[in-house]
């Protein structure tokens, strides 16, 4: 079983760099992605400070992203290509 450990640095990319460690050790093994998008959101959720929301937006058609697993305060369901932060970012 997984088991989290506290990284504790204030240097940013030592913090990302075992994040990214930690993760993969958490994803090693599953090939399902919707319970590694899961796993990932709680863990990034978890460990970055002074995050309110983590998650996933999928693209469901040319036009629509529909939200994935996540962390966190709720969030919309739907959100249209172009509409809002996550919507410009797949332009």
């Amino acid at each position: 079983m997984f088991a989290a450990t506290v990284i504790d640095t204030k240097d940013k990319p030592a913090f990302y760099k075992e994040l990214a460690t930690q993760l993969k050790a958490l994803l090693e093994g599953e090939g399902d992605s919707v319970a590694n998008a899961a796993n990932t959101a709680a863990l990034i959720y978890q460990m970055v400070p002074d995050l309110n929301w983590a998650g996933f937006y999928f693209l469901a058609s040319d036009d629509e992203l529909v939200l994935g697993p996540f962390q966190g305060k709720p969030a919309c369901v739907r959100i249209a290509v172009g509409k809002g932060v996550c919507g410009k970012a797949i332009e």
